[in-house]
């Protein structure tokens, strides 16, 4: 618990994407962002709100704690569509936080891994991307993501 409490406050975000997530060679796209993060539940509960105003679009992300589990689950949705996605489930260890779980991209089903790292206190957090098609043979690094606090 309490694992995501690094995020609270507000962030500016640099983003960079694969512009094609299913291709490895793809070029990269980098544009910026705003992050706010809230934190609930006693730190059993983390919310956010993403907006990429240069690509006219915006999400959120609900992070849940399941204490029997002693895992989180974490669920997308993005304004574009207004559906959640499918949670990716995992946990932190040693401040690097895993978290997977399956989804579709363009019609294929992917394995999809998140990866949360620099979460200590003082360091700079970063968000990390990954889609297999082989069922997490191979990964593709398609999205990362640098947070820097605002004032």
């Amino acid at each position: 618990m309490n694992a995501f409490d690094f995020l609270t406050g507000t962030w500016d975000v640099t983003n960079r994407w694969r512009t094609d997530f299913l291709d490895a060679d793809s070029a990269w796209e980098e544009f910026p962002a705003v992050s706010r993060a809230s934190r609930h539940f006693d730190g059993g509960a983390s919310f956010d709100e993403i907006v990429f105003p240069t690509k006219g679009f915006g999400g959120l992300t609900l992070r849940l704690f399941d204490r029997e589990r002693e895992e989180w689950s974490l669920y997308w949705s993005s304004r574009r569509t207004g559906t959640l996605f499918p949670p990716v489930t995992g946990r932190f260890d040693g401040g690097r936080g895993v978290f997977e779980g399956e989804d579709t991209h363009a019609g294929k089903a992917v394995r999809v891994r998140f990866v949360w790292s620099g979460t200590a206190p003082g360091e700079s957090p970063r968000w990390e991307q990954f889609f297999s098609l082989d069922e997490g043979a191979t990964w593709i690094h398609n999205w990362t993501m640098d947070f820097a606090r605002r004032p």
